[in-house]
């Protein structure tokens, strides 16, 4: 879930450079949620979510949440697609090894585009986090959720960790932790609002988390029995939903 200032403008960027279609809307008296995601989306592919506050509020980046990552065949078409289009020129595949590229939405979220041989074109491939301490990290995700570390990467300053559910397929969304080996620290930030994971059984899944002292923040009760929230070890939401 990302915030937006315009949510009018927010909708035509994703919906007219990335072709999302909207799969849902919540309109509540203060705030809209609106989720978007490719025609063709996986049954298990994740979606964006967009909130916009009624009340005209800015927000602040902050440098904990990094980016959300969607998939292409080729890199360097996909970009070339974008920028001609009338996409913002933010990082061109060759300023990025000519592995990946970077855009921006309108409010400034970074979005990058990677290579994949699975997956819609534009479907969310992964949401990168910055971490603090990536042993922590990591054996939250492992043991409150019980996903899988299936991909690392070891460089001269930092390293990236990739998980996402066991038994999980290609299509899913996975989560991203970066480490920096300098030991910063990072802010949250309001322009980010949580990661949301899925479960059959709204309750059940909560009291495994309390089991595994995750952090009571939002219990199913206060949210109406709709879903609820915990905090991973750096403060990140994270909302439980049922499928």
């Amino acid at each position: 879930m990302m915030r937006v200032e315009d949510l009018d403008a927010s909708l035509d960027w994703y919906q007219t450079y990335f072709d999302y279609e909207e799969k849902g809307r919540w309109e509540a008296d203060t705030f809209t949620n609106v989720f978007l995601g490719p025609e063709d989306v996986h049954d298990e592919g994740a979606l964006l979510e967009l909130t916009y506050n009624h009340d005209g509020r800015s927000y602040t980046m902050g440098d904990a949440w990094g980016h959300i990552a969607v998939r292409c065949d080729d890199v360097y078409e996909a970009y070339d697609e974008l920028m001609d289009a009338g996409v913002e020129d933010y990082r061109d595949p060759d300023s990025c090894g000519g592995s990946y590229a970077f855009v921006t939405d309108p409010d400034g979220h970074e979005i990058e585009i990677v290579e994949r041989d699975h997956g819609a074109k534009w479907s969310l491939d992964h949401t990168m986090i910055r971490v603090e301490d990536a042993e922590q990290a990591i054996g939250w995700y492992t043991r409150k959720l019980d996903y899988d570390l299936f991909r690392r990467e070891e460089f001269d300053d930092f390293a990236l960790y990739f998980l996402k559910p066991e038994n999980a397929p290609e299509e899913a969304m996975s989560v991203e932790l970066t480490y920096n080996y300098d030991g910063r620290s990072y802010e949250l930030g309001d322009a980010w609002g949580h990661l949301a994971v899925r479960t059959d059984d709204l309750h059940s899944a909560w009291e495994t988390l309390m089991g595994r002292h995750a952090e009571d923040y939002r219990d199913p009760e206060s949210c109406d029995d709709r879903y609820a929230f915990t905090k991973d070890p750096d403060g990140r939401e994270i909302e439980i939903v049922t499928n």
